[in-house]
Parts: C-alpha cells; sequence; structure tokens
C-alpha cells in the first residue's frame, strides 16, 4: 500500500471519528439504543449484500490479474518457439530470424511493459511482430525436416500474435465507473448503518465503527491497486521475457 493509500485511509478514519463524536453528542445513545433490534436486523442485509459485491469485485480483479500473468508467459513461450526454430534455419534467414525474436523479447520488456502501465502499446513491437511474419512465411523448406520446422513456426507466430493482442486487450481491464459506484454507495451505507446503534459505551462504539470503516477503505483500495494488470503494487512483471532472455546461447 503506498503512502497516498494510507494518507487516505487515515483522513477518511479521522472524518469518520470527527461525525462519530458529533453524533453521540447531539443524539444520546439512549434514544439510538432504542432502535438497535430494527437497525441491526437492516444492517445484516445490507452487509450481507455488500460482502457478496465486495468479493465479487475482489475475485473478478485477481482473475484479471492471473490471467494477464499467464498470458505473458504464454506469449514469452510462442516467442522462445520461434527462436529456437530460427537457430536450426540456414543463413541469413535464420540468424535475421532469431535477432527479429530477440529484439522483439527485449523491445516488449524495456519499452512496451513502461507503455503498458500508461495503457499504451508500443508500435516498434507491433512492427517486430509483422517482420517475424515476413521471414517466417519467407522460409521455403527444403526437405521434411525443413517443413516440420517451417509448420512448427508458423503455429508459434499465430500464437505470438494471439497472445500480445490478448495481453495488449488486458491493460484496459478494469473495474467499470457504475461498479464503483455501487461499491462506493455500499460502502457509506455499510459504514453509516453503524452510526444508528446507541451504546453506552461511546469508546466501544467508537472502536467497531472505525474498525468496520477502516476494513471497508482497505477492501477499496486494494482494489484500485489492482485495478490494472499492469498497475500498481501488483503489477504483472516481465517475468517471462526476462528468464526467456537470461537463458540464450551466444548468437549465430
Amino acid at each position: 500500500m503506498s503512502l497516498l493509500d494510507i494518507g487516505t485511509l487515515v483522513i477518511v478514519l479521522a472524518v469518520l471519528a470527527v461525525l462519530l463524536k458529533m453524533l453521540q453528542r447531539w443524539i444520546p445513545h439512549h434514544v439510538r439504543e432504542a432502535h438497535n433490534d430494527v437497525a441491526g436486523f437492516i444492517f445484516a442485509a445490507v452487509g450481507v449484500i455488500y460482502a457478496v459485491l465486495l468479493a465479487f469485485v475482489v475475485v473478478s480483479v485477481w482473475t484479471n490479474s492471473d490471467t494477464a500473468r499467464k498470458t505473458t508467459f504464454q506469449e514469452a513461450d510462442a516467442v522462445a518457439g520461434i527462436y529456437w526454430i530460427s537457430r536450426e534455419l540456414p543463413a541469413p534467414l535464420g540468424p535475421q530470424l532469431e535477432q527479429e525474436t530477440l529484439t522483439y523479447a527485449r523491445t516488449v520488456m524495456d519499452t512496451e511493459w513502461p507503455l503498458m502501465a500508461q495503457h499504451q502499446s508500443s508500435p516498434q513491437a507491433t512492427d517486430l511482430v509483422y517482420q517475424m511474419r515476413d521471414s517466417v512465411f519467407s522460409i521455403n523448406p527444403n526437405g521434411p525436416q525443413q517443413q516440420v520446422l517451417y509448420e512448427h513456426a508458423v503455429t508459434h507466430l499465430e500464437d505470438l500474435a494471439s497472445q500480445r493482442r490478448a495481453r495488449l486487450n488486458e491493460v484496459d481491464d478494469d473495474v467499470p465507473p457504475l461498479l464503483w459506484v455501487a461499491l462506493i454507495v455500499g460502502a457509506v451505507l455499510t459504514v453509516g448503518f453503524t452510526f444508528l446503534f446507541g451504546l453506552p459505551n461511546t469508546l466501544a462504539h467508537s472502536l467497531m465503527v472505525l474498525s468496520l470503516a477502516g476494513l471497508v477503505v482497505i477492501s477499496l483500495l486494494v482494489i484500485k491497486e489492482m485495478n490494472f494488470p499492469f498497475t500498481g503494487v501488483t503489477a504483472v512483471k516481465p517475468t517471462a521475457f526476462e528468464v526467456f532472455l537470461q537463458r540464450l546461447p551466444p548468437p549465430r
């Protein structure tokens, strides 16, 4: 959690503490205590509904992040497949395709990854996919072995293009604005209902309200951090491409 998130949590709790103090002063606990039974019944229903909504959103953003992570590994596997096939192809096409795969991996890792945090992609990486496609389709198989290599190269190229599109689509995966409105309104209603309870011990009441509010705010901040798969403290890293580039033989 960043310093900004911690500051947000502190401010929200401070504001709630002030509001709760004012409520306890203006509306004595014995006045509110008379309605505890009714307020408790409604609070239970509101709390369950909001908990289900919150759990649904948390699972959704976590699934998006996990899917994005798997996509990057599948894309890196496709690049590695083309690379190892290029090592078996004769010059000049083999070394050329080998260099294109390495350049693509480095471009995605060094150039495109920072751009994805800004919901953008790298035109250079896109051009490299086109170059690899032209190189693969220019293979002229000479014998059964090269025919097999050509077919596998085409398959890996199709996988690469497909996984790249999936990764770029996942850049903008986020919680819709309407759902954010529901989350915030639900948080206000859930925490607000706790103000209606009347307890003789004002300190205990304050601790209960602030504890619930802190839990709700932390949950919302976690959702915000995981809102986009390639940003925040849980951002997907280019680990798959790093592993690929670290385990290569000397270039031809």
